[in-house]
């Protein structure tokens, strides 16, 4: 099923931030929390031994079905953090081919910041700002379709 969620970015505190939520909200984290540790090595871009702790993705059903999901920004990903860049709106369609069209449409006179591909957590995914300044992430999973 089709759904959308709020994809938010912290400065290292995406833990706390999460624990805070989900007593604020009287939920449990959906799934497994992933670590920076998790995450394959790459070795063009080496993961700092500090950072392997950090949340690479967290989810938390908070409150009509919304969907409030997290991780740290790290600056070894390139990532700049900074207030207004930090939260996304992110779409989950239900099919590869609306997900192709969704990201085509949104990316028309904004900017891609990672095509459509495939991840290493097994869904399609890419990211983009529309020309509004708006912050998208596409997620189109065939194990949820």
């Amino acid at each position: 099923m089709a759904s959308v969620s709020t994809y938010i970015s912290f400065p290292r505190t995406c833990e706390e931030a999460f624990e805070f939520y989900r007593s604020t909200f009287r939920s449990e984290f959906q799934g497994a929390i992933t670590r920076m540790g998790d995450t394959p090595p790459d070795p063009d871009n080496p993961l700092p031994e500090a950072d392997r702790n950090l949340i690479c993705n967290i989810a938390l059903p908070i409150t009509g079905g919304h969907i409030l999901m997290g991780a740290d920004a790290c600056e070894w990903t390139g990532y700049q953090f900074q207030e207004g860049n930090n939260i996304s709106l992110t779409l989950h369609p239900e099919s590869k081919e609306e997900t192709d069209r969704l990201f085509a449409a949104l990316s028309e006179g904004g900017k891609v910041d990672m095509p459509m591909q495939d991840m290493f957590w097994g869904d399609y995914f890419g990211t983009l700002v529309d020309r509004f300044g708006i912050h998208w992430m596409l997620n189109y999973s065939a194990a949820l379709a």
